[in-house]
């Protein structure tokens, strides 16, 4: 089928997991685990957010918190569920075993999560948001005194560590498969969008990087923070500090907004703002093997009526029809194999004439 240059918003999203891929269709999602047999398990379930069917998820800057929220909290149970299928075999509990299993009321596996999730929280406001204030306003603020300068240079340093963070896990072999998985996410995504079938042919040779990816989002935020920390200062380095845990719901929030639209358009402000999401895409996705892939694929078909989109977006029929884009492409391809056809008969006509006047002068000089 023919490339299409426009894409089409398809509002699926998704997120890689351990030997698997999850895909999220409105409140429907699908997990597609590669087991260690070697099968593909799939699990398709509802999720409801925090601000579930309150109209706070209908107003700008404010959804964009929940939205984020609910990422997480969704993140952590489809990589629970994933890593179930790689633990080692039940072992007799130890004491600390009971003791969670008393402190959780019996629920130790939820009571790990919740722990795991603040725990993680605290270490990115730590390493994220914490250290680079540390750096630039402790460190580098004893040599310049220019506040809005520093404010920058607080920037570039969160930018810098987390990219030295990406660089660090991405040398794990987990990781490293993690990010092939995500790569899958992404190229399934842009294939459908792309107006293209769902095929592994046509996933393999699609793009691995996209706008609406958590990536990018992340890197928004930071930019968003350079903003919102020059122009909004506080004197005591507590209250700094306090502020920088406390705006992450705000800058969350803003940079949900431009990650929408920058999903949505095509304008060439939002190719600009775009690329540097696209640059640490780089590190965060790799290229997937036709194993992953097909992982990729139950994920999205098992969420997602991919070929009525196809139909809806691009008057693609999959299962036979042509659409008006194949069938242009058909005609246009017979043209220009019809008129090859006659160039190569003229040419053919020309080198012909030239070898009978070729003769016809020996010819001349013989007699």
């Amino acid at each position: 089928m023919k490339k299409h240059k426009i894409d089409h918003y398809s509002g699926i999203g998704g997120q890689a997991v351990l030997e698997g891929v999850m895909m999220r269709n409105k409140d429907m999602y699908a997990v597609a685990v590669r087991k260690p047999d070697g099968d593909i398990a799939v699990e398709i379930d509802e999720f409801h957010g925090v601000a579930y069917g309150s109209k706070l998820l209908n107003i700008p800057f404010i959804r964009g918190m929940f939205v984020f929220i609910d990422s997480l909290l969704l993140g952590l149970k489809v990589l629970n569920y994933s890593s179930s299928f790689y633990e080692e075999l039940p072992q007799k509990k130890s004491k600390l075993d009971e003791e969670l299993d008393k402190v959780s009321s019996g629920h130790e596996d939820t009571f790990l999560m919740v722990l795991t999730t603040v725990a993680s929280f605290v270490l990115a406001i730590a390493l994220f948001m914490v250290l680079p204030y540390a750096l630039s306003e402790l460190v580098i603020g004893r040599y310049i005194r220019n506040a809005s300068l520093i404010a920058i240079i607080e920037g570039v340093l969160r930018i810098m560590i987390f990219i030295i963070y990406i660089l660090l896990i991405s040398r794990m072999k987990d990781i490293k498969r993690l990010f092939r998985y995500h790569g899958a996410e992404h190229k399934c995504i842009n294939c459908i969008e792309k107006g293209k079938a769902l095929t592994q042919e046509n996933v393999k040779k699609s793009s691995r990087l996209h706008k609406r990816c958590g990536s990018s989002f992340i890197l928004f935020v930071m930019f968003v923070s350079i903003i919102v920390f020059f122009f909004i200062r506080v004197d005591s380095v507590l209250f700094k500090v306090l502020l920088r845990i406390l705006l992450i719901p705000v800058i969350s929030g803003i940079s949900y907004e431009i990650i929408r639209i920058a999903g949505r358009s095509d304008f060439i402000l939002i190719r600009i703002i775009s690329a540097p999401g696209f640059w640490l895409q780089r590190l965060t996705t790799k290229e997937p093997n036709d194993a992953m892939i097909e992982v990729a694929i139950k994920s999205v078909e098992a969420v997602f009526d991919w070929k009525q989109f196809l139909m809806d977006s691009f008057g693609y029929d999959v299962d036979g029809e042509l659409n008006d884009y194949e069938a242009s492409s058909k005609k246009q391809s017979k043209r220009e194999a019809t008129r090859e056809l006659y160039e190569r008969k003229r040419e053919e006509t020309r080198e012909l004439t030239r070898e009978m006047q070729v003769r016809e002068r020996s010819r001349k000089r013989d007699d």
